[in-house]
C-alpha cells in the first residue's frame, strides 16, 4: 500500500487510535486524514510546476464540504458533474472560476446555474448539449466557455463500469466527429471555445493508456489549429489509480507527470487535470464493528454493522479493500467473509479474509476515501454513516450520522 500517516501496527489514524474514534462517534464511521489529503494534493500539484496547470478535484469521488474546503484552501479547482456539486463547491469556499462542468446530461437549470456562477468551462459531450448551452447563454446575454470532451477510443483496461474512453461509451464526442463539431461551435455566437477535454476511465494503474490518449488529443489540437481554431487549455481528465491490495502498484505521479510534460514541450496550452481517487482514496477509512460471528461448514461469516449501502464498491465492482482489525487477538486466524446486514446476497465488504476475530471487534476498511460515502445510500432504511476528519491529535465531526426519522421526514401517508 502507499504511504499514509497512520501506523498499521498500532491502528492509528494520524495521532488518534481507531478504537477511540469508534468510541466517540460510533460505527459505521468514515474517517479521513487531513495530512494524507494535503500530501496527495501537494504531491500532484508539485509534479506539474514547470507547466501552467490547474488541478480540479473530481467532486463525485468525495463531496464532503470539509474535504472540498481543504482542497479549496490548497488552491484546487473542481470537476463537477451536477448542479448540486456546484452548490457544494461554492458552499465550501471554492471558486466558480476554477470549476469545469462535465457530464452527459446537464439540465437547463444546471447550465443556467453554472453560467450565472461564472464557471471556467463546460466540458460538452454532445452536439445537442452544445446547442442547448448556446441557446441558454443567448437568453442570458452571455457567452458560454466551452470545450468538447473528445472520446479518443483508447482502452483503459479497467473495470467496464468505469471505462469511459471507448467508442461504445456514452461519454464524449466521437474522435472523428470532433473537428466538424468544433467548426460548428465556432459559428454559434453565444459560445467561446476554450479547450479540449478527454477522460478514458478510472483506477488506471498503467500510464500507457494515458499517453495514448494524450497523443490522440494533441494530434487533434494541431488539426484544429490548421482549421483556424486555437485552444487555450487541454484537459486530460483524471483516472490515476491507487493500490488497493498490498501486491498492487500504481504509477508514481512523477513518472506520469514527466511523460505528459515531455509531450507538452514547446506547447503554450495550459493543462487541466481532474484527479479524484488519487487525492482521497488512501486518505479515508471505514470503521465497522463485528455484530455476529456465524460459522458454517463451508464458509464463516463475520457480520458487521457496515453494509453495501455504506460502501458500494465491493458489491458493484467486486472491488477489494484491505480489512484489518483494530485490536490484536492472541488466537488462531480463520477465513471469514465480511458481510453486512442488508438483505442482499451481494452485501459483502470482503471475501475470504484471514483474521482473528471476536464479536464486538472493530475493523478498519482501508482505502475508503473515494467513492465510499459519495456512493452510499439509505437502502433498507439505514442511516448513512458519520464522517470525521483527523488533524494530528485533533478530531472534527464533519458530517453527523443520519437519524432514522430524518429518512422519511419528507414523506406523507395518503389522506383518509
Amino acid at each position: 500500500m502507499s504511504p499514509s500517516p497512520f501506523a498499521a501496527s498500532s491502528f492509528m489514524i494520524e495521532g488518534i487510535s481507531a478504537l477511540e474514534i469508534a468510541q466517540l462517534y460510533g460505527t459505521p464511521c468514515y474517517v479521513y486524514s487531513r495530512a494524507a489529503l494535503t500530501q496527495s494534493y501537494q504531491k500532484f500539484a508539485a509534479a506539474f510546476t514547470t507547466h501552467p496547470a490547474l488541478i480540479c478535484f473530481a467532486v463525485k469521488s468525495n463531496p464532503n464540504l470539509a474535504v472540498l474546503n481543504l482542497f479549496a484552501r490548497l488552491g484546487s479547482g473542481f470537476d463537477i458533474v451536477s448542479g448540486g456539486e456546484l452548490s457544494r463547491v461554492l458552499a465550501a469556499g471554492g471558486s466558480a472560476q476554477k470549476v469545469v462542468f462535465s457530464g452527459v446530461g446537464k439540465s437547463r437549470a444546471e447550465i443556467t446555474q453554472a453560467l450565472l456562477a461564472g464557471i471556467l468551462c463546460f466540458n460538452v459531450e454532445s452536439a445537442a448539449e452544445l446547442d442547448r448551452i448556446n441557446e441558454i447563454a443567448g437568453k442570458l446575454q452571455m457567452r458560454a466557455p466551452v470545450s468538447l470532451r473528445v472520446n479518443p477510443d483508447v482502452d483503459a483496461k479497467t473495470h467496464p463500469y468505469i471505462a469511459t474512453g471507448l467508442k461504445e461509451s456514452k461519454f464524449g464526442v466521437a474522435f472523428n466527429e470532433a473537428i466538424a463539431l468544433y467548426q460548428r461551435a465556432k459559428t454559434l455566437k453565444n459560445l467561446t471555445i476554450k479547450g479540449i477535454d478527454c477522460h478514458i476511465g478510472s483506477q488506471l494503474t498503467d500510464i500507457a493508456p494515458f499517453l495514448a490518449a494524450t497523443d490522440r488529443v494533441l494530434a487533434l489540437v494541431d488539426a484544429l489549429r490548421e482549421h483556424g481554431i486555437e485552444l487555450s487549455h487541454i484537459d486530460l481528465g483524471g483516472g490515476l489509480g491507487i493500490p488497493y491490495e498490498t501486491h498492487e502498484s500504481a504509477p508514481p505521479i512523477e513518472k506520469y507527470a514527466s511523460a505528459i510534460l515531455e509531450k507538452m514541450s514547446g506547447r503554450k496550452e495550459s493543462l487541466i487535470f481532474e484527479p479524484g481517487r488519487y487525492l482521497t482514496g488512501n486518505a479515508g477509512f471505514l470503521l465497522t464493528q463485528v455484530e455476529y460471528l456465524k460459522e458454517g461448514q463451508d464458509r464463516h461469516f463475520a457480520i458487521v454493522n457496515a453494509a453495501m449501502n455504506d460502501l458500494m464498491r465491493p458489491a458493484l465492482y467486486s472491488a477489494w479493500h484491505d480489512i484489518i482489525p483494530a485490536q490484536t487477538r492472541d488466537q488462531p486466524e480463520k477465513i471469514w467473509d465480511i458481510v453486512g446486514p442488508v438483505c442482499e446476497s451481494g452485501d459483502f465488504l470482503g471475501r475470504s479474509r484471514s483474521l482473528a476475530l471476536m464479536e464486538g471487534d472493530l475493523l478498519v476498511i482501508r482505502s475508503a476515501g473515494a467513492y465510499g460515502m459519495s456512493m452510499s445510500s439509505n437502502y433498507n432504511t439505514r442511516p448513512r454513516a458519520a464522517e470525521v476528519m483527523i488533524d494530528g491529535k485533533n478530531h472534527h465531526l464533519i458530517r453527523e450520522r443520519e437519524k432514522i426519522n430524518d429518512l422519511f421526514s419528507g414523506e406523507f401517508c395518503l389522506p383518509l
